[in-house]
């Protein structure tokens, strides 16, 4: 979405570019950190490494408004067959990787403490202004979507451009991103 030099759009990303992000984080098979993919991990029989969640990247580009507002929480997926999914925020990412935590020293709960540092350093920032000559970026994650949903349709709901006097949003809009899918099929 482009309005004057107000930029603000919307990528799919794939578990490949999302290991290639975070090398170091991605190569120890089931002891990856990767806190959005399984890394380079494959189950036993099949011949690609399934997808932990759905992550798009947002971007914003200001230069046009004095402070404007885009929530992350406000993103909503709409599958053509009337499926909708949600946002999850970081402490909801954090709270699925609490069973994998044997106890709070050791191994696993420094593969934690990595997995919630690298949230921290790359979800897109929530109720962050964006002022005037400022651009901000981030991941946002929703629930792996289900292998029957070909097309869906990301909403951006509540884009705060212009707020009033006593910080009230004054003019908002909304957007729609639309997107298309292949899921290949392995059968042995």
């Amino acid at each position: 979405y482009v309005q004057e030099r107000l930029e603000i759009g919307l990528r799919a990303m794939t578990d490949a570019e999302l290991n290639r992000q975070f090398p170091e984080h991605s190569q120890q098979g089931l002891e990856s950190t990767n806190p959005y993919t399984y890394g380079n991990w494959i189950p036993i029989g099949e011949s690609s490494t399934p997808s932990r969640f759905t992550v798009f990247l947002l971007s914003v580009k200001n230069y046009t408004y004095p402070k404007m507002l885009v929530d992350p929480s406000k993103l909503t997926i709409v599958a053509k067959n009337g499926r909708v999914y949600f946002p999850w925020s970081r402490e909801q990412i954090e709270e699925y990787y609490l069973p994998f935590i044997q106890g709070y020293a050791g191994n696993t709960y420094e593969q934690f403490e990595r997995r919630k540092d690298i949230l921290k350093r790359t979800l897109y920032p929530a109720h962050e202004f964006i002022f005037s000559g400022q651009e901000s970026s981030g991941y946002v994650v929703f629930p792996r979507i289900d292998d029957d949903v070909r097309e869906i349709t990301v909403y951006v709901n509540d884009i705060v451009l212009r707020f009033d006097s006593w910080g009230r949003p004054a003019e908002t809009i909304d957007l729609e991103y639309h997107f298309y899918r292949d899921v290949k099929k392995v059968y042995y």
